[in-house]
């Protein structure tokens, strides 16, 4: 007996990138609720924790510790904002890969192009408000972002962006018999 993941393609990594106000936040939190299977990666960062965050919204560590990580090549990207570090650790995106799971990171554009750079294979989709223009392509002359998604309505663009993902990638396997 085999299942239906035998014929499933290989978990994707989808960049989702857009200017600050593009409904990131609201959109995936609908992708999640529509699609269990993805997982989407929590970032890092120095800065304390605010009184109204979550467990699980961020990893927040010493300023050494992100140090170290930069150091041994253990994240994707990674910037300084407000005089803290953010960024996105290596070694669980790559993990749910390859345990064949789709990744979902929400980055800003720099961030999003830094993952393309280490990541080839990763799909990027830019999220943009209502007449927003966003970028279309890179200086090498191929187009650098795979998909723009307007954000008109929140429910229509995660809708879309879950089309994107793939349906295959969001619903678990059924066995079926060979016959």
């Amino acid at each position: 007996m085999s299942t239906v993941d035998d014929a499933r393609p290989a978990a994707r990594l989808t960049l989702l990138a857009g200017p600050a106000g593009a409904g990131k936040e609201s959109v995936i939190e609908l992708i999640r609720a529509r699609s269990p299977l993805l997982w989407v990666s929590v970032p890092m960062t120095t800065r304390a924790r605010c009184p109204y965050e979550a467990d699980g919204t961020r990893l927040f560590v010493h300023p050494d510790e992100f140090e170290a990580l930069i150091a041994a090549d253990g994240l994707l990207e990674w910037g300084r904002y407000a005089g803290h570090l953010h960024g996105t650790p290596r070694q669980p995106v790559q993990s749910r890969l390859r345990a064949a799971q789709p990744v979902l990171l929400s980055l800003d554009l720099p961030g999003a192009r830094r993952v393309r750079a280490a990541m080839p294979g990763s799909r990027l989709v830019f999220l943009v408000p209502p007449g927003a223009v966003p970028p279309t392509t890179q200086p090498h002359g191929g187009a650098e972002i795979d998909r723009v998604v307007v954000n008109d309505f929140v429910e229509r663009a995660a809708e879309e962006l879950v089309g994107l993902l793939g349906s295959s990638f969001l619903t678990p396997a059924q066995p079926r018999t060979s016959g």
